[in-house]
């Protein structure tokens, strides 16, 4: 005797596989485990593939390829927030845009082909019109689908937060303080972080990805500017920048150590948060001169950068006075920081943790956290495009419909309605096994 088991059995079609199923459920004892798999092994079964039963089910049509990965998304979630994108996925959320957008194609396309075999009668059976009408609303969904790739990616491995500065500005010190470790070296010696080094944290719910970067200043050092190149590489790829600025450097080096910062960042996609550091070492009365000194200085940054990034400015530009000092548009604030402090840290974990929640949708929201499938809407983007510029140039129907019938095929990828062993094989390897 080996143990006291239990043997559920599933029948097909209504087990996760589809397939007539057993599974054997036995105490939680590694020996035991082990033995009972070489018996079975022994007795003619084999070990399952990573992904197997996922991709049985795919196979057997119990749901579709989004669905499948969204299982794997799904395992591997590490906050509350990419939890719940993964099981809007799994619920067929996705895969229920895709299947109306194509559906609607596949008809036009199918028309478009059946006045192909009467081209010698001239007789359009698709209507043009209704075409184009259909070619924008489909080019729409698809570039907001492919556009929300970058919020999805960022909910499921960590919202980026990049904290930048001049260097000995405490940015490997709050680093350190938002851990709970030292995970960064603290030093008095300028450009001690010469790489970025990054950790993910938890704050609400949301999964954060922080980015402590190499401190911004005039160097001959080869590796220190290859270390700045980078800051300004994860400047650009983050949704948050902490901004950090010495506040007991003359109002001056404040004042332009604020506006260097801005320049960096592009405040109608990104978020920025200056935080004047320091704070147990500035005396009141400077505290007071620095906020209406800084007021003016920095709102005009603020008017230049969002006019340089394309917008245009109305008459108010959100000006309010509040916990922090005062908020841009929502996507620029300013306050003071002692990241030496604890309450101070667990202040600014908060505004961070209410950013997050800002920047994350609601449970019936559609996202795009692959990149296989970021990769096929960009494909069928750029088709469908060009259906749209053919119609505009009046080319012959066989050549809109190949352009039509390539967008088909890239939205089809996703779902898996089109596919090869190939693409399987490499998405359910990443799979474990047993699952």
């Amino acid at each position: 005797m080996l143990d006291e088991a239990v043997v559920t059995f599933f029948k097909a079609p209504h087990s996760f596989t589809g397939e007539d199923t057993a599974e054997v459920s036995v105490h939680g004892s590694v020996y035991v485990q082990q033995k009972l798999l070489q018996v079975l092994v022994a007795q003619g079964c084999r070990m399952a593939e990573a992904g197997e039963f996922t991709r049985r089910a795919f196979v057997n049509r119990k749901f579709d390829l989004t669905q499948a990965e969204a299982i794997a998304d799904l395992i591997s979630s590490e906050s509350e927030a990419s939890h719940r994108v993964a099981i809007n996925q799994l619920k067929g959320g996705f895969s229920k845009e895709l299947q109306v957008m194509r559906s609607k194609l596949l008809e036009m396309t199918s028309l478009m082909e059946l006045e192909l075999d009467f081209s010698e009668e001239d007789v359009e059976f698709a209507d043009r019109s209704k075409l184009k009408a259909l070619l924008e609303e489909t080019l729409s969904k698809v570039n907001d689908l492919k556009d929300s790739f970058r919020l999805g990616n960022a909910i499921k491995n960590g919202i980026p937060v990049a904290i930048v500065g001049q260097t000995n500005t405490g940015k490997s010190t709050l680093l350190n303080a938002l851990l709970g470790e030292d995970r960064a070296i603290v030093s008095d010696i300028a450009g001690t972080t010469r790489d970025t080094i990054e950790e993910t944290l938890n704050i609400d719910g949301i999964l954060f990805r922080f980015i402590d970067t190499a401190g911004i200043r005039d160097t001959d050092e080869t590796i220190e500017k290859i270390g700045i190149e980078r800051t300004f590489k994860k400047i650009s790829e983050a949704d948050i920048v902490l901004g950090m600025i010495d506040g007991t450097l003359p109002f001056e080096d404040i004042k332009k150590a604020a506006e260097d910062i801005i320049s960096t960042v592009n405040l109608l996609e990104q978020r920025l948060m200056l935080l004047i550091n320091k704070e147990d070492l500035i005396q009141n009365n400077r505290m007071q001169h620095l906020d209406i000194e800084m007021s003016d200085a920095l709102r005009d940054c603020y008017a230049r950068n969002v006019v340089s990034h394309g917008a245009h400015l109305v008459d108010s530009h959100g000006y309010t006075l509040g916990d922090v000092h005062y908020s841009l548009a929502g996507l620029m604030s300013f306050g003071y920081l002692s990241a030496k402090d604890p309450q101070s840290v667990k202040g600014l974990k908060e505004q961070i943790g209410r950013h997050g929640r800002l920047m994350t949708p609601n449970d019936k929201a559609v996202l795009v956290t692959n990149m296989r499938h970021y990769e096929a809407l960009m494909h069928a983007s750029e088709s469908l495009q060009l259906v749209k510029q053919g119609l505009e140039m009046d080319i012959p129907t066989d050549l809109i419909s190949q352009d039509l019938r390539q967008s088909l095929y890239y939205l089809g990828s996703i779902t898996g309605e089109i596919t090869t062993d190939e693409v399987l094989g490499n998405i359910f390897s990443r799979f474990c096994i047993g699952k």
